[in-house]
Formats: structure tokens, sequence, C-alpha cells
């Protein structure tokens, strides 16, 4: 649910890395429901680490989805209003 993080949050998880360690955030940056005007901590440190080595962001389409088929469709269906607005 790190959709929902702000900037500031994402950035305390994410200093907590320890030496040795892995670190996994998971989110989905269309179910973010922050208050308006409140940045995703997510989609930020997508923007901000994206170019740094040995940092990855792994992005799933309904092609992804292994619940009941028809949530592939309902994805598809909010994603492609979202593309025309």
């Amino acid at each position: 649910e790190a959709q929902n993080a702000t900037t500031m949050q994402m950035k305390m998880f994410l200093t907590r890395l320890g030496e040795g360690s892995r670190m996994a955030i998971t989110g989905d940056r269309t179910q973010a429901d922050l208050p308006r005007g409140v940045a995703s901590g997510l989609m930020d440190a997508e923007r901000l680490l994206a170019d740094i080595d040995r940092i990855a962001f792994c992005h799933f389409t309904s092609s992804d989805v292994v619940r009941h088929p028809l949530v592939a469709k309902i994805i598809d269906a909010y994603g492609a209003r979202s593309d025309r607005q």
C-alpha cells in the first residue's frame, strides 16, 4: 500500500535499509487514496530513484492478474477511461 505513503514517509522507510539487506516496496499507483494535493511517495520515489543503479521498479498490467478473469477486464476498463481523461 505504498501508494498511500507521503514523500516523507517513503523517505523514512527507504533510508532504513541496512547493510546486506534487500527491500521490496509494493503499491498500486492506480489506487492512491491520499488527500488532494498530497503527493504519493511511491510515485515520487520512482521519479527520483529510477536511474540509480541497483534500484528497480516493476510494473504489472491486467495480463498479470491471477484473480478472477473479470478482474483483468475491469482493470482494462478503468485504465481506458483514465487514458481518455
